[in-house]
């Protein structure tokens, strides 16, 4: 007759690789979640494959008591994931795979309300050749925003970082407060500015610079609304913090000792600054331009306030897809390809900066 000591004692000695349980508890759980999420499984069967992923959790939790130290300190990396796991797997691939399910389907009619799944790639080529123009535009002007955001936010981060003083979490505090608006409402008070009547439009009338702003492109027949100018500068004000923070924590990490080490092997302040202080801030660079980039170019908020009908970036097209043409394969089908271009582009981008240092 056993004794609850052996059973202890047996569960310690049975666990020979915890690290290789633990990595298939947190698969199988997050395959089973993704599974029920997307409505693979269904019914009874989705009610038995969300009891074997409360098994898994309970599996664990009971190994790692009855376990050696051993046990719980290789078991302890896949309990902290499982939480953060299971999350993305119900809520990141469940959806994501639905999307892609569905860009490969076909509506039998406009009102039609289920898609039928018949591997439709024609979808994708529809999505290429006749959005074209608005993939372009949304990277192009994703592109000059995130420019100008660097140009922008580059000197105030540094001014921040190493001029700011006692003076540094107030400037800090006034990059963050745009956020505390909506996003749609500092859209709108855009609209308000550069509106025939605003003040932007009516200083440079004033300034007599209307010549200059047409011969750049920047004005239309006199009007800064409705232009692709007025979507830019839009998406270069909306995502200005987003490229300010991540650059100023860069900077903020650099001993100024090494400024003076330069300036001491007789470097002047701009060699210094471009062989020291640009390297090492970097990464807030590259983060900060990801953090820009990739939101700028998915946005149609923008561009329906701020532009025009031939400002029309493809956030716009894939919102008129899904709610106005109810031609929602078409939609997920340009969704994938705004999300496989994006990706290429940071894939690329990070070959250059690289990721090592963002830690």
């Amino acid at each position: 007759m056993t004794t609850v000591a052996d059973d202890v004692d047996t569960a310690r000695r049975g666990v020979k690789r915890p690290e290789l349980l633990g990595l298939g508890a947190l698969v199988g759980a997050g395959a089973l979640l993704a599974a029920v999420g997307t409505r693979l499984l269904t019914g009874p069967i989705a009610i038995l494959a969300l009891s074997l992923v409360l098994a898994s959790v309970l599996m664990l939790i009971v190994v790692a008591v009855a376990g050696t130290p051993e046990t719980r300190r290789k078991l302890a990396p896949y309990g902290l994931l499982k939480p953060g796991m299971l999350w993305l797997a119900l809520f990141y691939l469940a959806p994501l795979f639905t999307l892609l399910r569905l860009s490969l389907s076909t509506l039998p009619s406009r009102f039609a309300v289920e898609a039928e799944f018949d591997w439709n790639f024609d979808n994708y080529v529809t999505a290429f050749t006749d959005f074209g123009p608005q993939f372009q535009r949304a990277f192009m002007y994703a592109g000059l925003a995130t420019i100008l955001t660097i140009a922008i936010g580059y000197p105030l981060a540094y001014v921040i970082a190493f001029r700011g003083g006692k003076y540094r979490t107030l400037m800090l505090g006034l990059v963050v407060i745009p956020f505390f608006t909506s996003y749609l409402i500092r859209t709108i008070a855009w609209r308000s500015i550069l509106s025939d009547n605003g003040v932007a439009t009516g200083f440079i009338d004033a300034v007599g610079a209307t010549w200059f702003f047409e011969a750049a492109n920047i004005m239309d027949n006199g009007r800064l609304i409705n232009t692709p100018a007025a979507v830019i500068f839009g998406l270069t004000y909306n995502f200005l913090p987003f490229m300010i923070l991540p650059i100023y924590v860069s900077l903020e990490k650099v001993d100024v000792r090494l400024l003076d080490a330069a300036k001491d092997l007789y470097s002047t302040s701009t060699s210094a600054f471009r062989k020291v202080v640009l390297p090492l801030s970097l990464p807030g660079v590259f983060a900060g331009t990801l953090l820009t980039f990739i939101p700028a170019a998915g946005d149609f908020v923008n561009s329906l306030y701020l532009g025009s009908p031939n400002t029309t970036m493809i956030g716009n097209s894939i919102q008129d897809q899904f709610l106005v043409q109810n031609n929602v394969p078409l939609a997920s089908a340009m969704s994938f390809v705004l999300m496989f271009i994006i990706t290429v582009f940071v894939i690329i981008y990070s070959r250059f900066f690289g990721t090592e240092d963002l830690a």
